[in-house]
């Protein structure tokens, strides 16, 4: 709830990496080293009680741990990786963006009030790998991957083995 409030007063982001090893409450904890600076768009009480951040992703990021905050925040050296360039979808996608499409219409997707370039390969392989309910690894695969194209050829093989 610092860190939270901290960046909101200050207009500053803060860095989300998926689990590697351990829990966020655990002493020791391992996170991968690629993650995503984000800023805080929305906060609200969930019901049971826990505290509910809506988040936007800006840049993808290394991260080099540096340890622990008294207050148990993760701290790391954090550098700024080489942004994708655009890249227009090509054609032979047409099953994955209408699978995209379909997740959007859900309630609790529709919530989140995603912006998509339907039209760019980035922005289709970053939604499905943000929203598929695939395993971690390979969700932190596919944010590695800096090639639009190859994610989405990854998105669809992954898409295979769900539906076999």
């Amino acid at each position: 709830i610092d860190m939270i409030t901290q960046c909101l007063k200050a207009q500053e982001s803060f860095v989300i990496a998926l689990l590697k090893q351990g829990s966020e409450t655990d002493t020791f904890v391992e996170y991968f080293n690629v993650g995503t600076t984000v800023f805080v768009q929305d906060f609200n009480q969930l019901p049971n009680g826990l505290l509910g951040v809506t988040v936007e992703g800006v840049d993808k990021v290394e991260i080099v741990p540096q340890g622990r905050s008294d207050s148990g925040i993760q701290l790391g050296e954090v550098t700024g990786l080489m942004e994708e360039a655009y890249q227009p979808l090509p054609g032979g996608y047409s099953d994955i963006v209408s699978l995209l499409k379909r997740l959007m219409h859900y309630p609790d997707v529709n919530e989140l009030t995603m912006v998509v370039d339907w039209g760019d390969a980035r922005h289709i392989g970053w939604r499905l790998t943000e929203l598929l309910p695939i395993p971690i690894p390979d969700k932190q695969r596919l944010l590695e991957i800096n090639d639009p194209l190859m994610r989405l050829e990854q998105v669809g093989e992954l898409l295979t083995l769900l539906e076999g």
